[in-house]
């Protein structure tokens, strides 16, 4: 809600005019490309929720920017239990979830971070697919003995190669991945 709140209120300076165009009239922007984003920001743009068109795409990016931050809870979450184990009493839990709530607004609210949810900009679908790779790795870990796991590591490499289409920054998730594995 905060980033729709204070999305960019037209087209902004650098790439995200550059994305926009590109994504309206389908196009290459600058190498590498990114044709999973301007696929995915184009099919925002046609839903008029908005007059302006550049506004549909920053919606877009702050959607998935909140994504983002949820699956950085999840993670959070996930690696404060494998350290900690279960929380079992409220205190416990307090501690546990109200990490994952602060180290999840943390970056929601830094300065960066918050630049690039509110205009149509590839790192916040970036990161939507970076901390869902790390928290299927996490789920895998936790099911790796159980029949079936490998659907984990099949779609955590699906995913990998979809966020090649948005920006190369998921393949640094591949290592993490392995060490988990």
């Amino acid at each position: 809600a905060v980033y729709l709140l204070t999305l960019s209120p037209t087209v902004v300076f650098w790439d995200v005019g550059e994305f926009i165009a590109a994504s309206k009239l389908m196009q290459v922007p600058h190498p590498p490309g990114s044709p999973l984003f301007l696929y995915l920001t184009r099919i925002a743009m046609m839903i008029p929720f908005a007059a302006d068109q550049a506004v549909r795409a920053h919606a877009f990016s702050a959607l998935c920017s909140a994504l983002g931050i949820m699956f950085t809870y999840l993670v959070i979450v996930r690696v404060i239990m494998d350290f900690k184990g279960t929380p079992e009493k409220v205190l416990d839990r307090v501690t546990v979830y109200g990490a994952g709530v602060i180290g999840a607004l943390s970056l929601a609210f830094n300065t960066t971070y918050w630049d690039n949810a509110i205009e149509a900009e590839v790192y916040g679908v970036s990161m939507v697919f970076l901390t869902a790779i790390m928290w299927l790795a996490m789920r895998w870990q936790e099911r790796a003995d159980n029949e079936g796991n490998e659907k984990y590591i099949m779609l955590i490499a699906y995913l990998i190669g979809l966020s090649l289409g948005v920006h190369l920054l998921a393949l640094l998730t591949i290592f993490p991945v392995l060490m988990i594995v």
